[in-house]
């Protein structure tokens, strides 16, 4: 009996380790390099989806992959995937045929969640951006709430105050926070993501102060004409689809999109940070970084017996 414990309490807390898959599924990390190195070249922009959707999911519920489950019709679940902050994530066809290729090769046994860390890693990689150690063995969950979702995931109207709680709740420190924000340098959003800062910030049809004046006239007139569009915008213009330091040089320039980008000049500590960053080499960053998206990568994994291993991402095992 005792020894029996001993196992269980052993399978409960295994942890994740590099080359998990080196006996179970030995070409499990080459089939995903591969398939995202044919197609992420074709199609840069998705690889600021794919990150943004491992960021998500990490944020509820640990790095589960439960933001892949679609709403359950026999129990009318509303999932994560519905929740007002991942209705513009994207890249789920993407991950599905990446499990597809892993299930031809190795049926039953690399995780979803997984898939969606390796995949955020190998595709910014592949437009240029750092290398981050991906350690794993992440089980899959077969819960999720879009309550949850909502709930828990850093709005881009979030104040420092917010973000700092936000963070520190996962076990993320400041530094991540401004680190992790970079990530803003790629990728493209939607002016529903921030116009209330150029047409209604408080209420009375007033301009968000704190974004620089010539780039709030520039957006009106160009990107988002009135508070309903839904044009896309580049979050780093000019540089959106490099991985670089120049979305920094926005934000210290009042110029990041967004109030949750903006809100990082508002405490003298991450505005240290960031000076930091820009005084430092483009190599200091990407180990910065990498070490950031590694801590992140490992927040609330499910390991051992716990969870399971999807057949399909969309959808628990019956």
């Amino acid at each position: 009996m005792l020894l029996l414990l001993v196992l269980f309490v052993a399978s409960t807390r295994a942890d994740l380790e590099m080359n998990f898959y080196a006996k179970s599924c030995p070409k499990a990390e080459k089939i995903v390099l591969d398939y995202v190195n044919k197609h992420i070249p074709n199609a840069p922009s998705l690889a600021a989806a794919l990150i943004r959707m491992h960021f998500h999911d990490c944020f509820v519920r640990g790095c589960d992959a439960s933001v892949l489950l679609n709403v359950t019709s026999s129990t009318g679940n509303q999932t994560e995937k519905v929740a007002p902050p991942n209705q513009t994530v994207r890249g789920y066809d993407f991950i599905d045929r990446v499990k597809s290729l892993l299930e031809a090769e190795c049926p039953g046994v690399v995780s979803c969640a997984d898939i969606v860390s390796l995949v955020a890693r190998d595709a910014i990689v592949a437009t240029g951006g750092p290398f981050w150690r991906v350690p794993t063995g992440r089980r899959d969950g077969v819960i999720s709430n879009a309550s949850e979702a909502l709930a828990q995931i850093p709005a881009p109207f979030s104040n420092f105050s917010t973000l700092q709680t936000d963070f520190a709740n996962k076990g993320l420190n400041l530094k991540d926070l401004v680190v992790l924000s970079g990530a803003h340098t790629i990728g493209i959003s939607h002016c529903t993501s921030f116009t209330n800062r150029l047409y209604n910030f408080t209420g009375v049809g007033d301009q968000d102060p704190a974004l620089d004046s010539e780039y709030a006239a520039n957006l009106k007139a160009n990107k988002c004409r009135s508070i309903n569009s839904t044009t896309k915008v580049e979050m780093d213009p000019g540089s959106f689809r490099t991985f670089d330091l120049s979305y920094y040089t926005l934000v210290l320039k009042r110029r990041g999109l967004f109030e949750s980008d903006a809100a990082l000049l508002t405490d003298s500590r991450t505005r240290s940070i960031i000076t930091g960053i820009l005084g430092g080499s483009l190599n200091n960053f990407f180990q910065e970084f990498a070490a950031s998206m590694e801590k992140m990568g490992r927040i609330g994994v499910k390991t051992g017996s716990a969870g399971e291993i999807r057949k399909h991402c969309a959808v628990v095992n019956s």
